[in-house]
């Protein structure tokens, strides 16, 4: 009963306590209403009361946004294609019979020479095979100039050495076809051109058609890309192309249209073209995605930046600064847009050169919002000239 009543009389006193601290606390701020912080005191000095420069609509009032003048900019009419980047010469090397690979003579992402030997297979039964086949050679050769000899004393019918001629033809093409085996246990580099990656080894057994290295020629890169036929006009052999790869980005190829199909595919409609692109150091690799630009005229229009355009669905916006007394005040207008090009985006309709618009960072303002234009670093204060000697982007003078 005793600890009952002692927390009874703890809960009243912190009661009492804090109902004493919040009549100190209103007897206090009632009286500061008409100290330094009332009307008249630091509060409007800094600006925060009505007309302060600090109050969005004041003068000087609002967000404060970077400018740029809408002015015409030159834009390059470019058709955008994709293609894959292809060696100049590649192929898959593969093997002709089944066999045991017994050599490997290159290194992988080594250059090799056109003819040079990459790998050799296991040749031993090809190789008697040949030594087989010029042993009968030189057998029907001898006999075919005994009879020939014979028929030219006349002891021998003409028939006769034509059999043996025959039997010595047929031996020449027997050697010939067993080194042609042979050979097919040789894999040669049938250009010169930089080699992959294998897992080829000795020992390794191979089968035809299996794919034992790759070669490809990276002096040049090709691209094969399709055009619709309505831009066939804009198409010539030699033509100058650009290509940018998203491995190097803000990079560009040039090369030149090397060839078109003779041909267009009824089921696209559309055409296949060639490029081809110098690729010093061998920089561009085969099955790489190229975007390919292919210019069709320049022309002049006004341009804005891409960050001051805001995209509503299908529609596009700026915000256009105009004077409403003493306030700046940025209207939202829409715009007819264009192409995009280098950070810039076209205006076909809705601006005139020379308009101020709000550069970046729309997300901090609203349509008829009050705005204040950011000055220039180094450049005087509004209303105020710059101190004699002096200009905004110069240092004093010597």
């Amino acid at each position: 009963m005793l600890r009952r009543h002692f927390f009874l009389v703890g809960a009243v006193a912190v009661l009492a306590v804090m109902i004493l601290a919040a009549g100190f606390k209103l007897a206090t701020g009632k009286g500061d209403e008409a100290g330094p912080g009332g009307p008249g005191g630091p509060a409007m000095a800094q600006g925060k009361g009505p007309g302060g420069g600090g109050r969005p609509g004041g003068p000087g009032g609002g967000a404060v946004v970077a400018v740029v003048q809408v002015q015409p900019r030159n834009f390059v009419d470019a058709l955008e294609v994709i293609g894959v980047a292809k060696g100049r010469q590649s192929v898959t090397l593969t093997a002709a019979a089944t066999q045991l690979v017994e050599r490997v003579h290159f290194s992988d992402g080594q250059h090799v020479p056109r003819g040079a030997v990459l790998v050799e297979l296991k040749s031993a039964e090809q190789d008697a095979g040949v030594a087989q086949a010029q042993a009968r050679l030189v057998e029907a050769r001898r006999a075919y100039e005994r009879w020939r000899q014979l028929s030219e004393k006349g002891f021998a019918a003409k028939a006769s050495v034509d059999q043996y001629e025959a039997a010595y033809r047929t031996a020449q093409a027997d050697v010939a076809a067993a080194r042609a085996r042979e050979q097919d246990r040789v894999i040669r580099a049938p250009f010169s051109g930089v080699v992959g990656l294998t897992d080829i080894a000795p020992g390794a057994l191979v089968n035809p058609g299996a794919p034992i290295v790759t070669l490809d020629d990276l002096s040049a890169i090709r691209v094969d890309f399709e055009v619709p036929e309505r831009y066939l006009a804009n198409l010539r052999e030699g033509q100058p192309v650009s290509a940018v790869a998203d491995a190097f980005p803000g990079e560009t190829i040039n090369g030149v249209i090397k060839q078109l199909d003779t041909r267009v595919d009824e089921r696209t409609r559309a055409i296949t073209a060639r490029a081809e692109f110098a690729n010093p150091g061998g920089r561009l690799k085969p099955g790489m995605m190229l975007r390919v630009g292919i210019t069709r005229g320049s022309r002049t229009g006004l341009a804005v930046p891409e960050a001051a355009v805001s995209v509503q669905g299908e529609s596009a916006f700026v915000y256009v600064l105009r004077q409403d007394g003493q306030r700046t005040v940025a209207e939202q207008r829409p715009i007819l847009s264009g192409v995009r090009q280098l950070g810039f985006v076209e205006v076909r309709d809705g601006l005139q050169p020379g308009e101020r618009i709000v550069a970046d960072g729309l997300n901090k303002i609203q349509p008829g919002q009050p705005v204040r234009v950011a000055r220039a670093p180094g450049a005087a204060p509004a209303g105020k000239a710059a101190p004699q000697g002096a200009t905004a982007d110069k240092g004093p003078p010597a």
